[in-house]
């Protein structure tokens, strides 16, 4: 794999597939605890929290006396138990900021396994972008208690990949794939396949069917990591073919035209024709009107090599 894969990954967000958990959020999920128990309680006491048992098996009401404190001695959690909590939601986050379509999908949970898993979600939207580690920890708290729900293994997917964490992303979309059928994820997991050493693996999913009926943006998105998997083999003409191909002269200024544009003048530098790559560093800088690049600096220092 090329040590330096700057433009050649792409970006979360795949023509609808990014498993967005909140509103201006991103994604959530969870490892699965043994018999798929919530947060209603344990499926033993009847829908009760463990521990609040209701008499001494007369029928009688519970009492407080019935009650026994934690010993200050107690093991501590477990690590699948720990998995199981999450990291800690913020007061504020109500569940109900979740957005609407995700939140549909868990309508079949009772209300509390439901808006717990909503919490994680969120909490874990909120934060993938800036400590996509502890996104990926809410996602698994919430894959513990619905590892069946589709909507939930993309979100771990997807915090997962956000975090390097690309083996288990790959296998959570995969698992979501299984369950509803969506290819959106596929440039994601192509990358992935790149990220674990395996570009051939990453080919085969761009040369899928389902790649040609892509919105522009997906299908943009895997043009960038089969050129990138070109890369990782050595194959820099291939690479550029693959991303001439593509609509690099879009009159759109959309983001992903963005990202075409700096992928190909990034290969181009690297096959050694900086001066054209010079002239697409600055077609990416002057459709990049949110700086997600830094075409304008690459281009700078191309001028000072080229002595411009």
């Amino acid at each position: 794999m090329a040590e330096d894969r700057r433009g050649q990954r792409p970006a979360r967000s795949t023509g609808g597939a990014r498993p967005t958990t909140g509103r201006g959020g991103k994604p959530a999920s969870g490892k699965p605890a043994s018999g798929g128990r919530g947060a209603s309680g344990d499926r033993r006491t009847g829908g009760k929290p463990a521990g609040g048992r209701q008499g001494s098996g007369q029928g009688r009401p519970a009492r407080s006396g019935d009650f026994k404190r934690p010993r200050d001695d107690q093991a501590p959690r477990t690590q699948e138990q720990s998995l199981y909590d999450g990291p800690d939601l913020p007061a504020e986050i109500t569940g109900d900021e979740l957005d609407r379509a995700i939140g549909a999908q868990l309508k079949g949970l009772p209300e509390k396994l439901a808006n717990r898993i909503a919490r994680h979600m969120v909490a874990a939207g909120r934060v993938i972008d800036e400590d996509p580690e502890t996104a990926y920890q809410h996602t698994l708290a919430a894959r513990a208690r619905a590892p069946r729900l589709a909507v939930v293994r993309e979100a771990a997917g997807e915090a997962a990949y956000a975090a390097g964490r690309y083996a288990e992303a790959l296998a959570e979309l995969r698992a979501a794939k299984r369950m509803n059928g969506a290819t959106a994820y596929l440039p994601i997991m192509a990358d992935c396949h790149r990220a674990l050493g395996n570009p051939e693996q990453a080919l085969k999913l761009a040369k899928s069917p389902s790649v040609a009926n892509f919105a522009p943006e997906a299908k943009a998105e895997m043009t960038i990591v089969e050129a990138g998997a070109r890369r990782d083999m050595g194959q820099l003409d291939a690479a550029l073919r693959t991303l001439e191909l593509a609509p690099l002269t879009s009159k759109s200024r959309a983001p992903w035209v963005t990202r075409l544009r700096y992928a190909y003048a990034d290969t181009l530098e690297a096959a050694g024709r900086d001066t054209d790559a010079l002239t697409w560093f600055h077609r990416t800088h002057a459709v990049d009107s949110d700086e997600m690049t830094d075409a304008a600096e690459r281009a700078e220092a191309l001028e000072k090599k080229l002595g411009v």
